[in-house]
């Protein structure tokens, strides 16, 4: 199987991190993760992302809050950019700005970076894993951090052509942070090769969250750290909703634990020292529609009448993040 120009840098970087044993799954999994057959709009994206304008880059931002790309752009360019760009919407993790372009996504993910950057270990020279990660915005920021790699992985196609849309203005800017599209099952077991590990906004979409969890901790090396995000509701370690068909008009959300549940949880898989660092509720300001997200949003899913539960009728929206050791 021949090996796009695209995913050269992928392959190499796998060879430099030791990651020899996942080297011969890549093919496979890159071209089941972008099968045309499966993702109807999948060449619409491609085309998009290709035909993007090569513009001179004269700096790159990672450790702001907006991810940026200092580029010349004339009034033509800026047009052609904005039109290309918006054929990947919706866009939902950022914000990203490419010259004056400002790509305003559904979710103000700095607003979550802010509350949990103060509390992880120091992430320079680490190896680092996002889980679920989106169109990459929180794995440039562990870039900006100053993480030696970083690997995003997420099944999603759309977050794949995005991530790499960002990637083409930022040209060879910062070569390590990259993107598979798979999920964590997909990945080699017990492949213990990371030193900090984040999954954020996943587990309450896994029906199997004990699994997720033991997933987590089979990706970390020995002293590795979990940084943990999850929608929770509040009670003591025995309190988990498990909403019904919907939750906020999601169709697959399966446990919302108390952070005392959570902690459990963690400690019975074998993690060390978890401990609660922020649980917040979701604002409207921090989750909301946009000329880049034109869908319906956070204020479609509450009660119109009481803001604290859900227009099913369960608890508000409320996350927490929680940080834990492998031994």
């Amino acid at each position: 199987m021949s090996i796009d120009e695209r995913h050269l840098p992928l392959y190499h970087a796998f060879l430099e991190q030791g990651l020899e044993s996942w080297l011969a799954r890549l093919p496979e999994q890159l071209a089941r993760g972008l099968d045309r057959q499966r993702f109807g709009d999948l060449p619409a994206w491609e085309r998009a992302v290709k035909r993007l304008p090569t513009l001179e880059v004269s700096g790159v931002q990672l450790d702001q809050d907006t991810v940026s790309v200092e580029v010349a752009m004339d009034a033509s360019s800026r047009r052609q950019c904005d039109n290309l760009l918006k054929i990947l919407a919706p866009w939902r993790k950022g914000p990203y700005r490419i010259g004056e372009i400002t790509i305003d996504t559904e979710w103000r993910s700095d607003w979550k970076w802010q509350r949990l950057a103060p509390h992880l270990s120091d992430l320079k020279g680490r190896r680092v894993l996002d889980v679920g990660g989106g169109n990459g915005y929180h794995g440039w920021r562990m870039a900006g951090a100053g993480a030696n790699f970083v690997l995003i992985i997420d099944p999603s196609p759309r977050f794949y052509w995005q991530f790499h849309a960002i990637r083409h203005f930022m040209k060879k800017a910062d070569q390590n942070v990259h993107f598979l599209p798979v999920g964590i099952e997909d990945m080699p077991p017990r492949l213990a090769a990371f030193d900090t590990v984040f999954s954020m906004g996943v587990l309450y979409h896994r029906p199997s969250p004990i699994d997720h969890l033991r997933e987590l901790y089979d990706t970390l090396r020995p002293g590795g750290e979990l940084v943990l995000e999850t929608l929770v509701v509040q009670g003591d370690e025995h309190q988990v909703l498990v909403p019904g068909e919907r939750y906020a008009q999601m169709p697959n959300v399966w446990f919302l634990p108390s952070p005392k549940a959570l902690t459990h949880w963690l400690s019975r898989v074998g993690f060390q020292d978890p401990r609660v660092v922020d649980e917040a509720d979701t604002s409207l300001d921090e989750q909301r529609a946009t000329e880049w997200m034109t869908f319906q949003s956070l204020a479609d899913f509450l009660d119109p009448n009481d803001p604290g539960r859900t227009i099913e009728g369960y608890p508000a929206p409320r996350r927490a993040v929680i940080i834990a050791t492998k031994p």
